[in-house]
Order: structure tokens, then C-alpha cells, then sequence
């Protein structure tokens, strides 16, 4: 039985979307965590830790990988005790970043979705809501796709996010 969904793709791609209507879809009760809540729990003061830069890059350093180390395994835990997950991330090391979580949710049944979105059309949503670094929907629309492996990958470019969570729900087993 499915208890996690992995939803992977860059800023403005959609997942937000997708996991909402994944809770609104799916017949169980459903968490969804992301590394945005990840970083908004982050002190400003760890050293060595998330840099967001003028052209839209972002660079993690050793600080941010122990406290998401801790994080992964937390909601491993929760998952483990009973709780089913959507995690809602942007895997910038691609196919290492995949491989942290492998190792972080080793026994657990997990639905790996890859979230597309044309660069461009990510951009324009960055744009239009504000709250982002301009150009970080572009540089990350394939980058964190690189290596990774999916059971499953979804076009919010394409479709609604309406459409893309029901598609990713019955896949669910």
C-alpha cells in the first residue's frame, strides 16, 4: 500500500497545486510537507546553509543537509507510525537528491511523481505570484529532473492540477 507520495519538479511547476488536490481526491486522510516548510522552520542563523542568489540559483550547504538529513528521517517516522505523506520538493541534486530520500524512506511504499512544467510557463507563474526569486522557475524546470526515476510524471503545463492529482491518485495501490 502506497503511505508516501513524492512529488518532485521546480518552482512554480505546480506541486503545490497537485498536493492539495491529491488531499481533496485521495479517500484517506493525507499530510503534505515540502521543502518549503523545511526552510521557513530553518533559523536565519545556520551556518553554512540555504543561499538563494540574484539569478534565481539557490546553493545548500552542509548546515541545510544535516537539518534536512533530520527532517527525512522525521517524516519517515511519521509515515512509520501511521501517517500517509505527500512531500512536495525540488530535487536541485537530481538523482542524489532522490537517492537521500531513498535512503531516508527504505520500506516504505512510495509513489514517485515527477512534475513537469515547460520552463517558460513556470516563469510566468513566478512572475504573477511574487513571491519567488525571478529565475528560479527556469533554471530548475529540468535540472531536477536529471537521473531521477518516476513511476509516474504528470505536465501542469498541460493539465490542471485537478487533473494531474486524479491521474496520480489512481496509481495509489
Amino acid at each position: 500500500m502506497t503511505t508516501v507520495i513524492v512529488l518532485n519538479g521546480g518552482s512554480s511547476s505546480g506541486k503545490s497545486g497537485i498536493a492539495r488536490c491529491l488531499q481533496a481526491v485521495l479517500p484517506d486522510p493525507w499530510l503534505t510537507l515540502g521543502v518549503d516548510t523545511l526552510i521557513d522552520a530553518m533559523p536565519s542563523t545556520v551556518d553554512d546553509g540555504i543561499d538563494f542568489a540574484a539569478d534565481g540559483g539557490v546553493s545548500v550547504g552542509s548546515g541545510f543537509r544535516r537539518l534536512e538529513n533530520a527532517w527525512m528521517a522525521g517524516v519517515a517516522a511519521m509515515v512509520r507510525a501511521g501517517a500517509r505523506v505527500i512531500i512536495d520538493d525540488a530535487f536541485l541534486g537530481g538523482a542524489a537528491s532522490q537517492r537521500r530520500w531513498r535512503e531516508a524512506l527504505a520500506g516504505i511504499e512510495v509513489l514517485w511523481v515527477g512534475v513537469r512544467c515547460d520552463g517558460a510557463v513556470a516563469a510566468g507563474r513566478e512572475m504573477a505570484r511574487g513571491d519567488r526569486v525571478t529565475g528560479m522557475a527556469e533554471t530548475q524546470a529540468e535540472v531536477v529532473h536529471r537521473g531521477v526515476v518516476y513511476d509516474l510524471e504528470v505536465d501542469t503545463g498541460v493539465n490542471e492540477a485537478l487533473v494531474c492529482a486524479r491521474e496520480i491518485a489512481a496509481r495509489v495501490g
